[in-house]
């Protein structure tokens, strides 16, 4: 059976702490629909964050494997630590969305993972498995920065869809910033998957050459 979009659920703040990390001090902020929810999304909001201007913005999805792990088979772990030295340095606000795997699970992410093993690239092990492309669900994000009071972002990503998810959500887009990674050998196919499937802007070698 498909994952679709994530139903519409209450979502309030429940609890929220400093948290001093290698890249500054950040407000860690839990939003769930109850209390004692083990898997609530999370805002980090740096110390050095100016509400008055545009904020720079990273919508993240949890991604076990290369955030906790340093997998090598994606950049999203390489992208979590840019996106927190980036909103350390000037002030910024990190999403991070609890939808493993574009919203399938780490179980079925690790089932993609054997797929892709056999030739088949991310978005066909998806399919295979019977989910869609890409089930992740940007709305939550939005509605965690209105919580939080952002009127205007810097968004840094790469994909089209987060850029599209804040038409007409009130929250004002002034600018895109890249988020760009150098390819790895272990994960230049599924970035150039990224890039040619679901419209990444991603700049990426004619070959994987280039990596390190």
């Amino acid at each position: 059976m498909a994952v679709g979009k994530m139903i519409m659920v209450p979502l309030e703040r429940q609890a929220e702490t400093p948290l001093p990390t290698p890249y500054g001090t950040f407000r860690i902020i839990a939003y769930a629909d109850q209390e004692n929810n083990p898997m609530p999304h999370i805002a980090m909001v740096s110390e050095k964050t100016d509400f008055s201007q545009p904020i720079l913005v990273r919508i993240h999805s949890e991604c076990m494997t290369g955030d906790v792990f340093g997998s090598l088979r994606c950049d999203c772990g390489e992208q979590l630590q840019e996106a927190m030295r980036k909103t350390g340095a000037e002030g910024g606000v990190i999403i991070y969305l609890r939808q493993e795997g574009r919203g399938i699970g780490l179980i079925n992410k690790m089932k993609a993972y054997n797929l892709q093993d056999k030739g088949l690239n991310t978005a066909e092990a998806n399919l295979h498995l019977g989910f869609e492309i890409d089930a992740r669900d940007y709305d939550i994000a939005v509605r965690m920065l209105k919580d939080l009071e952002v009127k205007s972002i810097k968004l840094m990503t790469n994909n089209p869809e987060k850029v599209d998810s804040f038409i007409s959500s009130g929250i004002e887009l002034v600018d895109r910033v890249p988020l760009e990674i150098a390819p790895r050998e272990e994960n230049y196919g599924y970035l150039q998957t990224k890039q040619k499937l679901m419209g990444h802007m991603i700049d990426l070698p004619a070959n994987n050459n280039n990596h390190h």
